[in-house]
């Protein structure tokens, strides 16, 4: 089975919604815009198509084969098709783009 990937954001100031979209559309992903409120949680799942979560404020926490992962802005999640996860949000709420890859 393919493994998760986290790519950290490196530069100095994060990137808008409008580039975070265009890299992930240049990367084959259909998106949308995604907001979760503090608390927020989903029990473990998987999902039939490749998955990108990337960060545009806030934080979001996953849990991937027993590793936790903590999201903050800029950052991004590549999850292939059919791996378990879960993930909440700690804090103030997170805003994210969504990739989805249909193969």
């Amino acid at each position: 089975m393919a493994k998760h990937r986290i790519v950290r954001w490196s530069k100095q100031t994060l990137p808008t919604d409008s580039e975070v979209e265009a890299l992930l559309h240049a990367e084959g992903y259909e998106s949308f815009t995604w907001y979760d409120v503090p608390g927020a949680t989903y029990r473990r799942h998987k999902h039939d198509y490749d998955e990108c979560i990337w960060v545009i404020q806030g934080s979001m926490q996953f849990e991937i084969e027993g590793e936790t992962c903590l999201l903050n802005p800029g950052d991004r999640l590549y999850l292939p098709k059919s791996l378990h996860h879960t993930a909440e949000v700690p804090g103030r709420g997170v805003s994210y783009l969504v990739g989805q890859k249909r193969t």
